[in-house]
This record gives structure tokens, C-alpha cells and sequence, in this order.
């Protein structure tokens, strides 16, 4: 079954005889999910930058380069590109540099989706081509993945945005579904999460990540 926030990446409702709600502008989210990314990417010192993520492909540094890169493809969607025309990872940024380098991305992103019609416009995607309101859930759901990763890798307990969190939750379960695991799909199986461990770690663990990597499980 569809949860809300699933049924939300659509603006489809949960099913006969109930009035949908109305669907959240991705653009919105996705927006708030960067500042939120952007906010917590601002307090990396320098010597954080080559420590582990639970992201096992990235370090600090290297999880830093990956949004980055992340922001500029789906900016370049909004502009009439392909996804796979900017590399998945930006490199060139000095380390003193990536409140700057992100921030432009996050103007540039902005500009490029400003007409509402962009939103039903078909855009190629690694992984496809669909609409660009539903290229832009999966971006949610990624930045917020990520903004995750970022926090245990700095060891920030403080809580993340839990309407984020519900979001992405649900456009995780509907885009990447238990069995969609293996060859050519980057997440690996999905893993149990703890009790009490909160819509962020649920949302990891389904991504296959361990829930509780802050505690010693780097594994």
C-alpha cells in the first residue's frame, strides 16, 4: 500500500472514495532538503573531511562532492539537459570552498525549474525518463539520504526535518523496493532498523544503510 508521502510524489490519492490531498510542490521540498544539507555541511572542519561516512562509497570530502554534484544535474534537468550530462561528483572545489560552490548550485537550481511547467516536462535520468516533478522527489529522497549520512559522519544528533524524513520514506519505498536490489541498482538490500530509530533511520536502513552506524557499526 501506497503511504501518504508515497501517494504525494504522484499527487495520486490513497484510493477510492477519499479526497487526495493536495500534493507538495518537489521544487519546495527539494529546496529544503539542500538548506538543510547546506546548513549542516557549513560546520565541516577540516579535519572531518577524510572521515568515514556511512555511505561506504564516501568519506566527508567525498559525500560533499557527490550532493554537489547531485544539485548541478537536477539544475541542469530544469535547464533542458540530461542528468547525465554533469558528472555525479564535482571535483575542483578547495576545501575551504563548498558553502560557496553549493549555494550557487542551489541559485542555479532555482532558476531553473521557476516555471511550473517543468514539473510535468518528461527529463532523462540515470535511471529513466519521467516527469520532472517525479525527478525531483528522487532528489529529495537522495539529498535527504545524505543529509543523514552527513550528520552521523559529524556526529550531529540534532533532529533532522521530519516531514523531509516522511517524504523521502516514501519515495524510497515506492521507487526502490525490497525486491529491486543487486546488479545495477546502487543500494544494497534492506536492513532491519532498531526501534525508536526515528524516520531517518528507517529511511537508511531501507536504503540499506545501518540504522545505527553512529554507535560503532561501520561494517
Amino acid at each position: 500500500m501506497e503511504t501518504p508521502a508515497a501517494a504525494a510524489v504522484t499527487g495520486q490519492g490513497p484510493g477510492p472514495g477519499t479526497a487526495p490531498g493536495p500534493a507538495p510542490d518537489p521544487r519546495t521540498l527539494y529546496l529544503r532538503a539542500t538548506a538543510q544539507l547546506a546548513s549542516l555541511a557549513a560546520t565541516v572542519r577540516p579535519a572531518q573531511l577524510a572521515g568515514p561516512t556511512p555511505c561506504e562509497e564516501y568519506d566527508v570530502r567525498g559525500l560533499l562532492r557527490h550532493v554537489l554534484g547531485g544539485t548541478q544535474r537536477v539544475a541542469r534537468l530544469g535547464e533542458g539537459g540530461a542528468g547525465t550530462d554533469v558528472a555525479p561528483s564535482v571535483s575542483g572545489v578547495p576545501d575551504e570552498g563548498w558553502t560557496a560552490a553549493y549555494a550557487e548550485a542551489r541559485e542555479r537550481f532555482s532558476a531553473a525549474w521557476a516555471d511550473d511547467a517543468k514539473l510535468d516536462e518528461v527529463v532523462s535520468v540515470p535511471w529513466g525518463e519521467v516527469p520532472g516533478r517525479l525527478a525531483l522527489a528522487g532528489s529529495v529522497m537522495e539529498t535527504v539520504t545524505h543529509t543523514w549520512d552527513l550528520a552521523q559522519a559529524l556526529g550531529r544528533r540534532e533532529e533532522l526535518d521530519q516531514e523531509l524524513g516522511t517524504f523521502a520514506l516514501g519515495t524510497a519505498r515506492q521507487a526502490v523496493s525490497a525486491e529491486r536490489r543487486g546488479e545495477g541498482v546502487p543500494f544494497a538490500p534492506v536492513r532491519p532498523a532498531p526501534e525508536g530509530t526515528g524516520v531517518h533511520g528507517e529511511l537508511a536502513a531501507w536504503l540499506g544503510r545501518r540504522a545505527d552506524w553512529a554507535d560503532g557499526a561501520r561494517g
